[in-house]
């Protein structure tokens, strides 16, 4: 066989490669035409990112920051690169691979061995000198695949890895968000109850004026006294809560825990997001979806791995270079000129199934993937339906909350009135006192799970990403 004979066959067996393994298919997954609550719709519509999504300026420093330098996010970083160098160094699997060797040896053989009695008779002395210089040159052909789908599995998982650091990245974004307005909520609260212990002071100074006079009773007094208290013990509460919430904000910017810059009033803290007809297909942009679905195709390749494992191997081998039996003659050409080909095919006969057996668990892994793809697919669906929901509802509960502040707030003022003429007596006082306090502190808590189902909501369309 000549070389334009083996080029040809060469060429042919390359061919051959495409027909082991199972390309990857997308798993058909049943998608609704819409999410729960939002109706259906065949806009495009898509997310903006978090410098255009969120519009408050220290927010978006803080976010900035922490991607930056929050560690987690640095790890991701360092996982797309090594699967980058992972991916370079599989592409090479299709190069051969060429090496070079230079040798010399002196052997004495001994003078009774037939060694020895040979090289006397042939060189007239026992001291054999050898000396080589040579390349060597070695080729796998992929016949059935096997480096094709290597190469599948790497890009994979270096896509896999990018969207891990997108996943990350969107997480962080929405866990900063969320405890900067922990953050507003309790600076409210706190503000709400410095309010609150003002009213109970003077309540409790007024009904201390009148027992003393004779007005009321002691009841009275310790019942004003025990709701001082109350709210006294409320402003420790949460100032401690302030302090561990800042804390775990320099946490994921990648700081020191100390204290954490923030607006006093928030405007109009996102871009308005008012749109019931979200089209499923923005989960297609989901992070974590794209995660599982090269998940996926890793699976599917690391099975046709497996599969080509089982299938013969072609090796062709070549080595050339300078060879001589003295020093002096070793560069001589062409007589010290020497060189060898040689092709081989490997088939596995024997190997107690262990080839076998480990195609058919590589082919178990991909459909274990299947189903975690599905999954992924099914949690943002109900993720985006919860936001929805929740975002509905908070809205509802809101225009509530803030009528049901409104009358209290009234009454308030109307019980100091009527306290005054005598027509209330201090327990209804009181009462009014602590209903308003607990309307504003659940106001500001609604306030916050207003933002919060909104960073959910982003961040359950997929964080920004197209």
């Amino acid at each position: 066989m000549n070389l334009k004979h083996l080029i040809i066959g060469i060429s042919m067996l390359s061919v051959a490669s495409c027909k082991i393994g199972k390309d990857y298919v997308k798993p058909e997954t049943g998608l609704p035409d819409a999410f729960r609550n939002a109706v259906v719709t065949t806009d495009t519509l898509t997310l903006p990112d978090s410098k255009s999504f969120f519009r408050n300026r220290v927010l978006l420093a803080l976010i900035d920051t922490a991607l930056v330098k929050n560690n987690d996010l640095k790890v991701a970083l360092a996982n797309i690169t090594s699967a980058q160098l992972t991916l370079k160094r599989v592409r090479l699997n299709y190069l051969p691979e060429l090496t070079a060797q230079v040798n010399g040896s002196h052997n004495i053989s001994s003078k009774n061995s037939l060694a020895g009695i040979g090289n006397e008779q042939f060189t007239g002395s026992r001291d054999i000198e050898d000396y080589t210089a040579s390349l060597g040159f070695s080729w796998e052909i992929d016949i059935f695949g096997r480096i094709k789908r290597e190469k599948e599995e790497a890009l994979a998982l270096m896509l896999q890895n990018i969207e891990v650091k997108k996943t990350v990245q969107t997480r962080l974004i929405a866990d900063v968000a969320n405890a900067y307005y922990n953050l507003i909520m309790l600076d409210e609260q706190l503000h709400i109850a410095k309010q609150s212990f003002a009213l109970s002071d003077s309540t409790y100074k007024l009904l201390q004026v009148q027992y003393e006079v004779g007005e009321t009773t002691s009841l009275g007094l310790q019942q004003a006294e025990a709701q001082l208290e109350m709210t006294r013990q409320l402003i420790p509460q949460i100032e401690q809560s302030i302090a561990l919430q800042e804390n775990a904000m320099s946490l994921l910017t990648g700081t020191f825990a100390g204290q954490v810059k923030r607006t006093e009033q928030p405007g109009a803290e996102f871009r308005a997001e008012d749109h019931t007809g979200y089209p499923v297909s923005l989960l297609s942009f989901r992070p974590d979806i794209k995660v599982a679905e090269f998940a996926l195709k890793a699976a599917n390749a690391r099975a046709g791995i497996a599969q080509a494992s089982l299938y013969p191997t072609l090796t062709i081998t070549a080595n050339g270079g300078l060879n001589s039996f003295k020093a002096s003659n070793w560069f001589s050409i062409p007589g010290s000129l020497f060189g060898n080909v040689m092709g081989g095919i490997t088939q596995p006969v024997f190997q107690r199934k262990r080839l076998k057996t480990q195609y058919q668990q590589a082919v178990i892994e991909r459909e274990k993937e299947v189903f975690n793809f599905r999954q992924a697919v099914l949690t943002g669906y109900s993720e985006v339906s919860d936001a929805l929901i929740s975002k509905e509802k908070l809205d509802l509960q809101m225009t509530a909350a803030l009528n049901r502040e409104k009358a209290l707030e009234a009454g308030i003022k109307s019980a100091g009135i009527l306290f005054s003429t005598g027509m209330v007596n201090y327990l209804e006082i009181i009462n009014a006192n602590n209903n308003y306090l607990q309307s504003r502190l659940q106001t500001a808590q609604l306030q916050r799970d207003q933002a919060a189902v909104r960073i959910a909501l982003y961040r359950a369309l997929g964080g920004g990403w197209n």
